[in-house]
């Protein structure tokens, strides 16, 4: 056939920049190209097989599902190729022309800056495998043809400094041909039995053939179909990084096989480290759903609950129909019982945590907890469970660590874990025990550690926190609420002067420190029958103190203070009212029954809806010092510096709670208050 021209086209800015950052900088492990490219080849064999199956016509259609790797070590050569998907004209350009991560420019500039070596295991995180290949190779072709029987073969040709070519091929099979020779100082890869070990190495478990020079080297296929007795904790953790792209090993796996009203296999694993962009829900990516070892679905999102999409793996029922479309598999009825098994064993797997191995809960809940709490506002079957989970600072909790440390209260862990509880579900197949599924016990060894080895750590793990349970557990009797303070970080909670009066009476207060806190805790409206309630609120139940011996401002000349504070604040302010919360501090602002806390409304600003701030309420402690010096003054006509200083504790109050609108009035004002005290 006749080809075409040659069409040269230049790699975009910053795939120049990412191409030269491969080309030229060191990295760790440059053997991971190989995983890589077969990685590659796999998901192109996926997605054609599901074409077949499904009835749709392709290029070819009577070739083995096949990859096939040669080398040749004296030439120093290497091609890899596969009878997959194919690409055509628009996938060269803009699968092999553009980066396919936002952040991945971002990420290798990062370490770049900080001189930190790019490690190779980390290329296939940020949506660069094939590029991985610039590492060892001076020159790649890639030869392809689309599945598509209307689709032409195109043939790809760069070396990586800055531009490419494409040009018309005569490929006559579906697929893709990768080829180069190997930089001198990487000539090891042309090596027949060196590549026999990567691939025992990274990919023995590959679903499909792979070939060295003709002769079949894989032997695993699919890992989840093998007995999980059977299966090496080294064999199940390459199979975590070979499907998630991740650089070290998970922090814990369910290795499921169902049997029953439905059957399917699970092997599922969460991270120990959330990815970069995590947060960015369309960056999420969780469970590949195959139906009888075939393909479906890289990312089902109806497999798993947003709020449980940090953990990855594969799901494979035979239950599922295939001969329709994807759609209708997505939609089936076997999908929902499936869900509501693997949302069953994954909680159950989280609280044997909390009950076992506190050290893995506390790095899984460090790493992915706001997402895990926001199933609170989503997941109303499992509510309970979820709230069971929920773990906060308190003013107890934090007062134990500053105070000894890394941890104090043993009792505090023992309550914190009191309380968890499990659910089974008729279809499980094994008897199981622990928090309902044996799977979440013994798959809770993934690491290997015997758990009495790091028993001490794990006493610690959750010191500084509270679960719900273990907080009205040792609430005194006369509490009759939750009571939980919300802010931007815990230092600034910690000193918040709305607490002084609990700490004084010794009440304890949830501190929301987790900006997902502020949405969360509010809607659980109420805890085994007591009330959540923010201590911002100016309708506290709040008890006078008795044994309060302090003299304190009352009466006509607390009144007349009063009218001060109300002057100068004018309407900026509901209310200005005698304080029963203050103990150490002067003043402080809270909000009436029917406002927002301060903190959700700056949540609120920073997503758009800024309502503009509440009217607070001015609360003054009459056994203040300067409050009791201010009524002085007062009584003596010193009426104008009175309010000048009422207006200062008045804007000390906003700044304290981030709303203060003009630092430099404020420190005029205090440089003002100051001559005067320093001149009488």
């Amino acid at each position: 056939m006749a080809k075409s021209t040659k069409q040269q086209f230049e790699f975009k800015a910053e795939m120049k920049q990412l191409l030269h950052l491969i080309v030229n900088s060191l990295y760790t492990n440059p053997e991971v190209f190989l995983r890589e490219l077969i990685s590659n080849a796999s998901d192109a064999l996926n997605k054609v097989r599901f074409k077949q199956i499904t009835g749709e016509e392709v290029q070819s259609p009577k070739l083995p599902v096949e990859i096939k790797i040669e080398v040749d070590e004296e030439k120093q050569t290497f091609t890899i190729e596969d009878t997959g998907i194919g690409m055509n004209f628009e996938d060269l350009t803009e699968r092999l022309g553009t980066v396919a991560s936002s952040g991945t420019m971002k990420f290798i500039e990062q370490l770049k800056d900080q001189k930190n070596k790019l490690d190779g295991n980390m290329i296939g995180q940020f949506g660069v495998g094939f590029y991985s290949a610039f590492m060892v190779a001076e020159e790649i072709t890639v030869e392809t043809r689309h599945a598509d029987p209307k689709e032409k073969a195109w043939k790809w040709v760069s070396d990586g400094q800055g531009t490419y070519e494409i040009e018309e091929s005569d490929r006559t099979e579906r697929g893709t041909r990768i080829s180069f020779r190997l930089k001198d100082e990487h000539k090891e890869f042309a090596g027949t039995e060196r590549i026999k070990q990567l691939i025992r190495k990274y990919s023995n478990f590959v679903d499909y053939s792979i070939k060295v020079n003709g002769e079949e080297v894989n032997s695993q296929g699919a890992l989840w179909h093998k007995n999980k007795n059977d299966v090496t904790e080294e064999e199940r953790n390459e199979f975590y990084k070979f499907i998630t792209n991740d650089f070290q090993e998970p922090l814990d796996h369910l290795h499921l096989a169902m049997e029953g009203r439905m059957n399917f296999k699970a092997l599922l694993f969460v991270p120990k480290k959330a990815k970069p962009d995590f947060f960015r829900t369309e960056n999420l990516k969780s469970v590949q759903l195959f139906s009888n070892r075939v393909f479906v679905q890289e990312d089902c999102k109806d497999l798993i609950p947003e709020y449980l999409r940090f953990v990855e793996g594969v799901v494979d029922s035979e239950d599922l129909p295939l001969n329709v479309s994807r759609e209708v598999t997505q939609y089936s009825p076997v999908m929902n019982k499936i869900k509501d098994v693997l949302v069953n064993k994954i909680l159950g797997m989280i609280e044997y945590w909390v009950e076992s191995e506190p050290e893995k809960f506390r790095t899984f809940y460090d790493e992915f907890g706001p997402l895990f709490k926001s199933g609170l506002n989503s997941d109303f079957a499992n509510r309970d469970r979820l709230t069971e989970l929920l773990h906060f600072h308190s003013t107890r909790t934090v007062a134990a660590t500053d105070d000894n440390g890394s941890g104090a209260g043993k009792s505090a862990k023992k309550d914190a874990t009191a309380d968890s509880k499990t659910k089974g579900t008729e279809e499980e197949k094994s008897d199981s025990k622990a928090k309902g599924t044996e799977e979440a016990k013994s798959d809770s060894k993934a690491e290997g550690r015997e758990g009495a080895d790091n028993d001490a750590s794990d006493k610690k793990a959750l010191d500084d926190l509270v679960s719900m349970s273990a907080y009205v557990e040792r609430m005194p009797e006369s509490q009759k609420e939750i009571y939980y303070l919300s802010g931007e970080n815990l230092d600034e909670l910690k000193r918040d002067p709305k607490l002084e009066y609990f700490r004084k009476k010794g009440i304890e207060v949830l501190l929301l420190a987790d900006p997902v806190d502020a949405f969360v805790v509010p809607g659980l409206g109420t805890y085994k029958e007591k009330p959540l309630k923010s201590i911002e609120k100016a309708d506290l139940d709040l008890e006078e103190d008795a044994d309060d011996k302090q003299e304190k401002v009352a009466g006509d000349a607390l009144d007349q203070l009063v009218a001060v504070f109300k002057e100068v604040s004018g309407d900026r302010v509901e209310n200005v009212v005698p304080s029963k919360r203050l103990v150490d501090s002067a003043v402080t602002l809270t909000i009436g029954k029917e406002g927002m806390d301060s903190h959700m409304e700056q949540m609120m600003k920073m997503m758009g809806q800024d309502m503009g701030p509440s009217k607070r309420i001015l609360e003054i402690n009459p056994s203040h010092p300067v409050i009791r010096n201010l009524s002085g003054m007062q009584q003596k006509g010193e009426g104008e510096l009175v309010k000048l200083m009422a207006r200062q504790l008045y804007d000390g109050a906003l700044l304290m709670q981030g709303d203060l609108e003009s630092p430099g009035e404020f420190v005029k004002r205090m440089t003002q208050v100051m001559e005067k005290a320093t001149s009488r």
